[in-house]
C-alpha cells in the first residue's frame, strides 16, 4: 500500500470535512449526533488550515484520513503549552482503517514536531472510548498524562478527555 502524507490543499477540504465528520458520527463520538456543535468545528477544514497544518493521508488521489498538527501551542491548541506541539482531530475513513493511515499521520506529526525549533513534546486529547486510537498512541511511545485530563464542556460532567504526551 502506498499511502502518501501531505498537507491538505483547498481541493481536499470538502473530502476532509466529510471524512472527519463521518468518522466521529459513525463511532458515536458526538453526544448530539448531527446537531452536535462540535460537528461544525470538525467540518471547518478551511478554518483549521488557516490556524494550523491539516495533513491528509492519500492513496491514488483518494483521501483516507486527516489530522490537524498544531505547532508550538498555536491558536488551535487545546492543551499544548510552551515547547509543545499538539495533534488534533485525527480521523480515518472506516473503509481505510487498519491499513496504516492513522499511524502514518501521527508519525508525520511527530516528525514535524521534531523539526520545530524548541519543541520538546507532542500532546493530544482523546475521548475515553477511542480505544483503537489509544493503542496506536501507546504503540508509538505516547504515555498517558492523567494530570492533564480536562473537560471541554464543564456543564456536561461525562465529557472528560484523556491526554497523552510523547517526549521528543
Amino acid at each position: 500500500m502506498d499511502i502518501l502524507i501531505r498537507p491538505a490543499t483547498p481541493a481536499d477540504h470538502d473530502a476532509v470535512a466529510e471524512l472527519t465528520a463521518q468518522a466521529y458520527l459513525r463511532d458515536g463520538l458526538l453526544d448530539f449526533g448531527e446537531s452536535d456543535a462540535y460537528l461544525g468545528v470538525l467540518r471547518d477544514v478551511a478554518g483549521r488550515a488557516a490556524a494550523a497544518e491539516v495533513l491528509v493521508a492519500v492513496e491514488h488521489d483518494r483521501v483516507l484520513g486527516s489530522v490537524t498538527f498544531v505547532p508550538s501551542g498555536g491558536p488551535m491548541a487545546d492543551i499544548a503549552g510552551p515547547g509543545e506541539a499538539e495533534i488534533r482531530m485525527l480521523a480515518v475513513a472506516h473503509a481505510a482503517r487498519g491499513r496504516g493511515a492513522g499511524e502514518a499521520l501521527v508519525r508525520a506529526c511527530v516528525d514535524r514536531a521534531r523539526a520545530t525549533e524548541g519543541c520538546v513534546r507532542v500532546v493530544l486529547s482523546s475521548q475515553r472510548t477511542m480505544h483503537a486510537a489509544h493503542r496506536l498512541y501507546e504503540r508509538l511511545g505516547f504515555v498517558r498524562t492523567p494530570e492533564r485530563d480536562w473537560n471541554p464542556l464543564p456543564e456536561l460532567d461525562d465529557i472528560t478527555l484523556v491526554t497523552y504526551e510523547l517526549t521528543l
